[in-house]
């Protein structure tokens, strides 16, 4: 299916992945111009690609870019039962091989590829990176997910039982949660669209889901080091859903040369959805003015890959 409007051509795709169950896949391209650059998108839990992230592709399409994004099993048009990311892993390989196979067809080869992830999508898009570290370009993490805030971290015995409990009732209801509809987007109005929005889960987390979003969590806060790639980070300073001072840990910690922070005092979580217009058009000016930088800069990657095929060259003697 592809529709245009504004500028902009969008397009779904249902695919298969690995294990054999269908995928929701969508883009945002823009019509007039070839895309400068490609934008990866990494939705957060319980959340989907096509409504709650549109205003996110028209935006970057207008500016330039090529989005991509796709539902996780389990969410949004994907197959799986709603809410349920049985494996972490699976939900990164899904991104990895979709992701892998549009950067690489003969018209992107050479186009500059940027994760964007928010809040668990922001741990997708940093597991990505680690997946393939000289395969991504850039990200933009979005209040991402990489640590569990000191007063949310379950005690020892919770967490035994948790393990315990996820080998007998792997999909039960079981966590008990705020409502993170209210918490996490500030604009009454989109609150409104979320709870309407039958693709949006909003049952409480299932026993696997919070296990694996818990231990996911747990490896990324000890391994911040090992992001090496450029990356802006932007986060709410209102947020009580991702603890923005997690961002600040990973922006001090994390071993890349070219990164960013920029915290927004009185904004909410959601910054690419949640927040009111005026405050999104400050967010993706930022967003934008960031992404122009990197490519204005050249793509290194390229350069790294020329580099390495003339050294490999045949040494002609004289």
């Amino acid at each position: 299916m592809a529709n245009e409007y504004d500028g902009v051509r969008y397009e779904e795709e249902y695919i298969l992945n690995s294990r054999g169950m269908k995928l929701f896949t969508c883009s945002w391209l823009p019509i007039d111009c070839e895309p400068k650059a490609l934008i990866f998108l990494c939705h957060g839990y319980a959340m989907e690609c096509s409504i709650s992230m549109k205003d996110t592709g028209i935006r970057l399409a207008k500016a330039g870019f090529g989005v991509y994004g796709m539902d996780y099993e389990g969410h949004g048009k994907s197959a799986g039962l709603q809410g349920f990311v049985s494996s972490f892993d699976a939900v990164v390989d899904d991104c990895s091989d979709h992701y892998s196979k549009i950067s690489e067809r003969k018209e992107n080869k050479k186009k500059m590829r940027i994760l964007m992830g928010e809040s668990m999508g922001g741990a997708v898009a940093l597991l990505l990176h680690r997946k393939k570290s000289d395969f991504w370009d850039g990200a933009v993490l979005i209040a991402p997910m990489c640590k569990i805030a000191d007063d949310m971290r379950p005690s020892p015995i919770v967490i035994s039982i948790l393990t315990k409990l996820c080998n007998i009732i792997p999909t039960w209801k079981l966590i008990p949660t705020q409502d993170v509809v209210d918490s996490a987007f500030r604009d009454p109005q989109v609150r409104k669209e979320i709870r309407n929005n039958p693709y949006c889960y909003k049952g409480r987390p299932r026993l696997q889901t919070g296990y694996q979003l818990f231990t996911v969590s747990m490896d990324l806060e000890q391994r911040l080091e090992e992001v090496t790639l450029p990356f802006l980070i932007v986060h709410g300073g209102e947020d009580t859903v991702t603890d923005p001072s997690v961002s600040k840990l990973l922006y001090e910690k994390a071993s890349s040369i070219d990164k960013s922070f920029k915290l927004y005092p009185g904004m909410w979580h959601s910054l690419s959805y949640g927040e009111f217009p005026e405050n999104r058009n400050i967010v993706f000016s930022d967003i934008i003015s960031w992404l122009n930088e990197k490519i204005s800069m050249g793509n290194s990657r390229l350069e790294r890959q020329q580099k390495h095929a003339n050294d490999n060259l045949p040494k002609i003697s004289s």
